[in-house]
């Protein structure tokens, strides 16, 4: 009775550490948002079912092959070689999907390769005058590749960077930037190894369409008869910056026996695209074997979409050192209906 006290005191110290910490990170009398102000919006997207079913509060607790998105710091924590991709059907059919390769070279550190893509079915061209369709079909796509190194400085303490390419294409347009991510993670041993991390993401330089579709045909001088009224010519578009975002969290867990894991995970956002918010989340294991997980996105934030989150994850042990990991998550989208997310690992 007394160690289940102990437990009890220790996961609702870190809580409300956490919500301490969080809360002054927040502004509650929230002003007007930059919402649709950013371009590569689908670097926000969060990557792995087993940060999304904790409500995306992941930054401190990242140590598996998902802190490629998460905390490039995190990937330190993984031994060996692990394979990693997850798939989403996010909203209006658009499909997200990620790969990930992680690998640590002992003191040299660890090493990391990322792939994004996200896909837009393919839509009917209608102009202003074929309001029924032109007979032509457009798409578009975004996609970031992306190099990761992260290493320990000491026992308790890691570093790690990423660098990444980042493109979008809207049917015959395209832009491109590069951008960099910067993380650390370090770990205490207070209060269920409380972790702290935190991570600056997306900066980089900005982006501007460009390519055949800005293309228009111009009279340069509409007042006179018998001159050239098809003069070539491109719209001037403006260029957009990527959607900076400092992200600060701790992880605890007052839990951690053979039988039983607890994990409790409080994260504080500022993105340069929206207000600040708080992530939580919580992940339970049995036997580090079988895994339940909930959370809640965007707390404080006036105008978000849905929030809850929870998923299940299974780790079983093939051979030697090998282990397959199948996750799941379900994230609420609000008016928008939810997501179901799907992630499998392979670590060796």
């Amino acid at each position: 009775m007394k160690n289940l006290l102990q437990i009890r005191k220790k996961a609702l110290f870190a809580l409300v550490v956490a919500v301490s910490i969080g809360f002054p990170f927040t502004s509650l009398g929230q002003g007007v948002s930059k919402v649709g102000t950013t371009v590569g919006d689908f670097l926000q997207i969060g990557v792995g079912p087993r940060a999304l079913g904790q409500g995306g509060a992941f930054v401190a607790a990242a140590n598996d092959i998902s802190a490629l998105y998460w905390n490039p710091a995190g990937l330190a924590e993984v031994s060996g070689t692990e394979i990693f991709v997850t798939h989403s059907e996010w909203l209006a059919n658009i499909n997200f999907d990620y790969i990930g390769v992680g690998l640590n070279m002992g003191s040299k550190g660890s090493l990391g390769f990322s792939l994004t893509r996200l896909g837009v079915p393919e839509m009917l061209v209608r102009t202003e005058d074929r309001q029924d369709g032109t007979g032509e079909f457009f798409d578009a796509a975004d996609m970031a590749a992306a190099v990761t190194y992260s290493r320990k400085v000491t026992d308790r303490f890691a570093v790690g960077g990423t660098v990444k390419y980042v493109s979008q294409r809207i049917w015959n347009s395209t832009a491109s930037a590069f951008a960099i991510d910067l993380g650390t993670q370090f770990r205490t041993d207070f209060f269920g190894n409380l972790t702290i991390g935190a991570a600056i993401f997306n900066f980089g330089t900005d982006m501007q369409m460009s390519g055949r579709d800005v293309r228009t045909f111009v009279d340069p001088d509409p007042r006179h008869l018998g001159n050239n009224n098809a003069v070539p010519a491109n719209y001037e578009l403006d260029s957009f910056k990527l959607p900076l975002n400092f992200q600060f969290g701790i992880s605890s867990r007052p839990i951690f026996t053979r039988m039983h894991q607890l994990t409790i995970n409080v994260d504080a956002l500022h993105p340069s695209s929206n207000n600040e918010s708080v992530n939580v989340g919580m992940e339970y294991g049995f036997q580090s074997s079988v895994f339940l997980r909930t959370g809640f996105q965007s707390l404080f934030l006036e105008e978000r979409e849905g929030g809850f989150s929870a998923g299940v994850g299974i780790h079983q042990v093939l051979f030697d050192k090998s282990t397959a990991k199948l996750d799941y998550a379900y994230r609420a989208a609000g008016r928008l209906g939810g997501i179901h997310v799907i992630g499998l690992a392979l670590s060796f």
